[in-house]
């Protein structure tokens, strides 16, 4: 018994990550992309139809754009998308129509296919114009 407790214990501590740190030049690009939008309350799942693309802001931030380009919602994967940044794609594999907290994302090259790792989606906050 003590070795499954310390076990769980280990296993704990490994689920607890710090959020990834933005570049200055990162933070400035997001900042631009949201500057004169207004951030709605956090939800935990967004329907794709309202979706139109993504892009990485380091690896702790996926900016979704609008399909109507009014909108964007960003997601702050809570332990950070590994390898995520500009120039790498998102392979998302959903059962329904909806991007959900907790939906696991892949991040690969688009141009080679090589998978750089996953990550799990964080809530989704609206900005609006």
């Amino acid at each position: 018994m003590p070795a499954l407790l310390v076990a769980f214990a280990a296993l704990c501590g490994c689920a607890a990550q710090p959020e990834p740190q933005m570049t200055a030049k990162e933070q400035a690009s997001l900042d631009a992309v949201l500057a004169g939008r207004t951030a709605a309350a956090p939800v935990t799942c967004v329907s794709r139809h309202l979706l139109r693309g993504n892009r990485g802001f380091g690896e702790g931030v996926i900016l979704f754009e609008g399909a109507t380009g009014r909108a964007v919602y960003v997601n702050r994967p809570p332990g950070g998308c590994p390898e995520l940044n500009p120039f790498r794609a998102l392979r998302i594999k959903t059962t329904t129509g909806q991007l959900c907290r907790g939906d696991i994302v892949s991040v690969f090259d688009a141009t080679s296919g090589i998978e750089y790792g996953s990550c799990g989606l964080g809530d989704f906050v609206e900005y609006r114009k």
